[in-house]
């Protein structure tokens, strides 16, 4: 993620303290246990992997707010004073550490009571600019993860290296889910029952998910896929797929010539078909890449964003509509 664009932290401790004396001023008081007079709990989530599990597992009883709107890239987030100030008036606040630097430093100081970090109801791994394969008991794999995470230092938000996609394996979504589920249980206890019930809903339909993955990654003609965007690591891993980053973790990042060299290499010796890009950022360098290799080009979702061009109308149809295009370019049988 590209940390040069995002408000340094005096910027964001300063517009805190603005915000919340602002709203103080104005008497505001959507933190109420009444969520804002509707009798709904006020839900903050920093963006829509968050807002898809809040208002999936909250259902009737939250009112879901996101900080990252349709179209922007989250990694580019940058907040208004009053965004920042009403953070402090939520009710419960769900967010995962090491996407949005600013929203995380913004988080940390509204010191809303119930704050949640999914990174923490799940286990965080590292992941290289190529990720699948390299299991954790494999020394070089480590090496191979280490050295790409020193090769895109700007990712000074992901703790010690971390890759913070989890939502992109439907196992650890499912996880975090369950996390988060018992905590809107203890946030609010009066509809505990409807959380737990919704929550095993949710986990239901991602299970279901991952075995619509297991399935059709179980035989292809090769392992190895191209993205834009290194964030499939979770997702690699989780089906024994070789993930093979242009530009890393941060999507707007260039690569340097040898590592397009290194593409081309290895698109050939894995017989790869299709160079993957996304819709929230650039498919310039993608598309550049597949021409002069001669491969396709498909869409791969990171899933940070839903708009009017993402294919499917929530994250499971999105998740769907990956498999399928992993199922086209990989050779599934």
């Amino acid at each position: 993620m590209n940390v040069r664009r995002l408000i340094p932290t005096t910027a964001v401790a300063g517009a805190v303290a603005l915000g919340l004396v602002t709203l103080s001023a104005c008497g505001g008081s959507a933190g109420s246990a009444s969520g804002g007079g509707d009798g709904k709990l006020d839900v903050v989530a920093s963006f829509y992997p968050m807002q898809f599990l809040a208002e999936r597992i909250g259902g009737e009883h939250v009112s879901v707010t996101t900080l990252t709107k349709p179209g922007v890239e989250p990694h580019d987030l940058e907040l208004k004073p009053k965004q920042i100030g009403e953070l402090g008036e939520a009710d419960y606040i769900l967010y995962l550490k090491g996407i949005q630097p600013a929203v995380d430093d913004a988080i940390t100081q509204a010191g809303v009571k119930n704050t949640v970090d999914a990174a923490t109801l799940t286990t965080l791994e590292k992941h290289g600019t190529g990720a699948g394969h390299a299991h954790e008991g494999e020394e070089h794999g480590h090496e191979a993860e280490e050295k790409g995470h020193e090769e895109h230092e700007e990712h000074e938000g992901e703790e010690a290296g971390a890759d913070p996609h989890i939502w992109l394996d439907p196992v650890k979504y499912a996880e975090v889910a369950k996390g988060v589920g018992a905590s809107l249980e203890k946030a609010d206890p009066d509809h505990a029952a409807d959380y737990k019930k919704n929550t095993a809903e949710l986990v239901k339909s991602l299970d279901a998910l991952h075995a619509k993955f297991e399935t059709g990654l179980k035989n292809t003609a090769t392992r190895t896929f191209i993205t834009t965007h290194s964030a499939f690591g979770y997702l690699a891993e989780r089906y024994h797929l070789d993930q093979e980053g242009i530009s890393g973790m941060d999507p707007e990042s260039e690569p340097s010539p040898a590592r397009i060299k290194e593409l081309q290499d290895t698109a050939k010796k894995e017989k790869v078909s299709t160079v993957f890009f996304e819709t929230l950022a650039s498919d310039k360098t993608a598309k550049t890449l597949a021409k002069d290799t001669g491969l396709k080009t498909d869409v791969l979702d990171p899933l940070e964003g839903i708009t009017d061009k993402s294919r499917g109308a929530d994250y499971i149809e999105v998740m769907e509509s990956n498999l399928a295009a992993l199922e086209k370019a990989l050779g599934a049988k």
